[in-house]
């Protein structure tokens, strides 16, 4: 009877190191990748590919992984962070001399029989860096906010000489979000931002960027010190980045201003850049309300979507599952950044907090970003579907940025009644 008892005992006790992880999160995140092998098999099944029981397979090792983290104490990350900092740089820079090449990019190490994407990890490091940075010292002062960017600055410059666009801009979406978390004046973070709005504009909208580059005079005015000089700059530098825009437009190859372009009229090249998001419309158009059934989408049968498994399989998805489908998928990853903000307000501290708040921002600019994507919003670029797009790397870094947000909703300040 004791030892029956004390097993008992043990056994409840086991299970309270896991009381308060958030469950709908893990079920979310879970029953995404399930969906993300089905997908990825039906964009296959008359080629005998084996992605989607890889992605299952990666997607359970992925999982095993989220308990075990969520049971550790996050905030032993914090005397660890420049440690995490040192690998996650060492790591890109071994891309650059030992790297395979593939799509045009050298993003990947090869080992064994697998190839290993360091930059995909290095969006964790970094937002472990960023969080113990923020949490030493909030970024309401402007030492405080150059300091968090000469550390993004390093392994963003090692990312971008692969190059990888992609990994490069959800880096930007990271350091954004959190720094915003962490009392950044948002003039600053307008002001940051405002060169590439004006690149933009100066060849789209002449009149918008005269306005546009006034106004980040006012900002830098209101919200910076020696008023008069940063004001100036501010318009200056506005002003040369539309200006520097239009010579290095001019540099750049057809294919390059394409890629850059042709989200806008596709149409205007329908069989080269234009194609992948002409044939991407017209499958999630042709789902309608219902969809046409798994395995019955013409577009994602015939193949019409070319690697449409990785960043393309939303489309896959709209078409086989229609608009039912599609809000279904969005619905989750709305739940998802819901309960990533509640952990968030809820941490017993800034680290974990900031921890929430970086997982956040990846998941959020990715989603955004890659569904645009395929519909036509924004132009394509190397993003994937967090836990739905085929890709080994990216899914095991979803689930280890969720098994250490799992321990912070763990060990946040239990409520009392």
């Amino acid at each position: 009877m004791l030892q029956k008892s004390l097993a008992k005992i043990n056994w409840k006790l086991w299970l309270a190191s896991w009381s308060q992880i958030d469950w709908l999160l893990l079920i979310l995140a879970v029953g995404l990748t399930v969906l993300g092998g089905l997908a990825i098999q039906t964009t296959q099944v008359r080629e005998g590919a084996v992605d989607w029981w890889q992605h299952w397979l990666i997607g359970a090792l992925g999982l095993s992984f989220t308990p075990i983290l969520a049971r550790l104490r996050y905030e032993g990350l914090i005397q660890w962070h420049w440690v995490t900092y040192a690998i996650t740089n060492l790591s890109l820079l071994a891309v650059i001399f030992m790297g395979v090449a593939a799509n045009g990019a050298q993003s990947w190490i090869n080992i064994g029989s697998f190839n290993v994407q360091p930059s995909e990890f290095a969006k964790v490091g970094l937002i472990i860096t960023l969080a113990a940075l923020l949490h030493e010292r909030p970024a309401s002062t402007l030492p405080a906010l150059f300091r968090v960017l000469a550390a993004t600055a390093l392994p963003w410059v090692l990312i971008m000489l692969q190059p990888d666009l992609g990994t490069g801009l959800v880096f930007g979406a990271i350091t954004l979000g959190m720094l915003y978390w962490a009392d950044a004046n948002p003039g600053w973070l307008v002001l940051m931002l405002s060169p590439l709005v004006s690149a933009i504009l100066y060849n789209v909208f002449f009149p918008g960027w005269l306005i546009w580059a006034l106004a980040m005079g006012i900002i830098a005015w209101l919200t910076l010190p020696l008023r008069f000089v940063v004001t100036i700059g501010a318009i200056a530098g506005n002003f040369a980045a539309g200006k520097l825009s239009g010579i290095l437009w001019g540099l750049l190859k057809d294919y390059q201003k394409d890629r850059l372009t042709l989200f806008l009229h596709p149409e205007k090249n329908p069989l080269g850049g234009g194609y992948q998001l002409i044939q991407s419309r017209i499958a999630i158009g042709s789902g309608e309300f219902w969809g046409r059934g798994l395995y019955q989408g013409t577009q994602t049968q015939l193949n019409f979507i070319p690697e449409q498994h990785t960043d393309f399989i939303f489309s896959a998805i709209g078409e086989q599952l229609g608009f039912i489908g599609c809000i279904g998928v969005l619905i989750a990853f709305w739940l998802i950044c819901f309960r990533l903000v509640y952990i968030a307000c809820n941490a017993k501290e800034n680290f974990g907090s900031l921890l929430a708040i970086g997982m956040l921002s990846m998941i959020a600019f990715q989603v955004i970003i890659n569904i645009s994507m395929t519909v036509g919003l924004a132009p394509i670029t190397g993003i994937p579907l967090p836990w739905l797009s085929y890709g080994r790397s990216a899914l095991l870094t979803n689930f280890i940025a969720l098994g250490l947000v799992e321990s912070v909703a763990n060990y946040r300040p239990r409520k009392r009644f």
